[in-house]
């Protein structure tokens, strides 16, 4: 790989160290404010709000000011909005403080992932975007532990540490990363027709199917916490299973490499990872104790490892010669989505349906989804004409590439 791809990998890891306050953000409004639980998850989905556009401002601000200014100012941006969040007297300027990170929050997106589009050849993208994956996971680790640790003593504290971790971030990407270009000219390279990823039935086959796994991924991000202080725990355990959710990713990408995973097709890999998630989301539904539910988080977060590995490469695969970035933006979308519904759906849940039901509505929802992969969403992709993979970078237009987001 080449070293640009690192020093994204290594800046992503000391990023993601730090980057475990957001799931406590409804606990924080909650216990710190005296709000429901309905006006926390509605706070909390007002930020996702936010990071839609944030994404679409990453894309274009990359191309206007550059990729690396671009980075540092969405680090920096991040950073000072969670310093504003812990120092928040009132429930208002929480709120403000969450919208303004939502803002910045995706900027960080579109040109890291732009940087390695250019930095590999198509061959080298999934092994290039695997590592920053990994990177993640490694960095999540570490992040786990701190929350344990530090959200026993004071919640506000998570914020404090997740901001540094983001200015340090920045102050590394902007020693580390090469100085920004002018602006390229108009007529550079781009697909020889337009690339319309919306009319194509294949990328709304899977992009349904997407947003509905983007949604119960939110969901467990957002709601551990508040789930197992509903089963007696602290809430800071989370930060405990959040870490064994990231070893659990990291040692699964060579499990994943064996033939008997590796031989499988696209719709079977990924219909067995959602019966593989909905297991472990139905013993969350049940666990009475610590280790259960440590055992439980590593049962879906190896079916969650299998469907990150694979879907990005399914997405790829159907856009045109050159337009695999504006497949790969579209399809993130599904994330931002999933951002804003998640705090709602999970704080819904819980209050009408209780820990029970906030783990078994998506256990059931994930084994439909199964089934629509085998049945719906394999069959119309494997009929739709194959376009070829991406050849060249493209100018998106200012979207960025859409890839998974890391749900800090």
């Amino acid at each position: 790989m080449p070293r640009i791809v690192w020093l994204l990998v290594v800046a992503r890891a000391v990023n993601r160290i730090g980057a475990f306050s957001l799931p406590f953000l409804t606990v924080l409004i909650s216990t710190e404010f005296g709000a429901s639980t309905a006006t926390a998850g509605l706070l909390s989905a007002a930020f996702g709000l936010a990071t839609i556009p944030s994404r679409l401002a990453g894309g274009r601000l990359a191309v206007r000011l550059g990729r690396r200014r671009t980075i540092v100012l969405g680090l920096t941006g991040c950073g000072l909005a969670q310093l504003g969040i812990a120092a928040a007297g009132s429930l208002l300027a929480v709120a403000v403080f969450a919208v303004l990170l939502g803002l910045v929050f995706e900027l960080y997106e579109p040109p890291s992932q732009g940087l390695i589009a250019d930095a590999v050849g198509p061959a080298d993208r999934v092994r290039a975007y695997g590592l920053l994956n990994a990177g993640l996971a490694l960095g999540g680790t570490g992040a786990g532990l701190i929350a344990a640790g530090v959200g026993r003593w004071d919640l506000r504290w998570l914020f404090v540490v997740d901001a540094l971790s983001c200015l340090a971030c920045a102050l590394m990407m902007r020693l580390v990363l090469p100085a920004d270009r002018p602006p390229a000219k108009p007529g550079g390279r781009r697909p020889a027709g337009p690339v319309r990823p919306w009319r194509d039935r294949a990328l709304w086959a899977m992009f349904l199917p997407g947003t509905v796994f983007a949604l119960i991924a939110m969901q467990i991000m957002m709601a551990l916490p508040l789930a197992l202080e509903r089963r007696g725990f602290e809430p800071a355990d989370a930060g405990l299973l959040f870490t064994t959710s990231a070893l659990t990713v990291v040692a699964a990408q060579p499990l994943l490499r064996l033939r008997l995973f590796a031989s499988l097709r696209d719709s079977p890999s990924l219909a067995l990872a959602y019966l593989v998630m909905a297991a472990g989301l139905s013993w969350y539904a049940v666990a009475a104790t610590l280790p259960q539910f440590v055992l439980a988080t590593a049962v879906w977060s190896l079916g969650e490892a299998i469907v990150l590995g694979r879907v990005l490469g399914v997405v790829a695969g159907l856009a045109p010669p050159g337009g695999a970035d504006r497949y790969l933006a579209s399809y993130g979308v599904s994330w931002g989505v999933a951002t804003v519904a998640a705090p709602v759906v999970a704080t819904q849940l819980l209050t009408r349906a209780g820990v029970g039901g906030l783990w078994g509505v998506p256990a059931g929802v994930l084994l439909v989804l199964a089934f629509a992969q085998l049945l719906v969403v394999g069959p119309v992709v494997a009929h739709r004409p194959s376009t070829g993979a991406a050849q060249v970078p493209v100018d998106d237009g200012g979207d960025g590439v859409g890839v998974a987001h890391d749900a800090r």
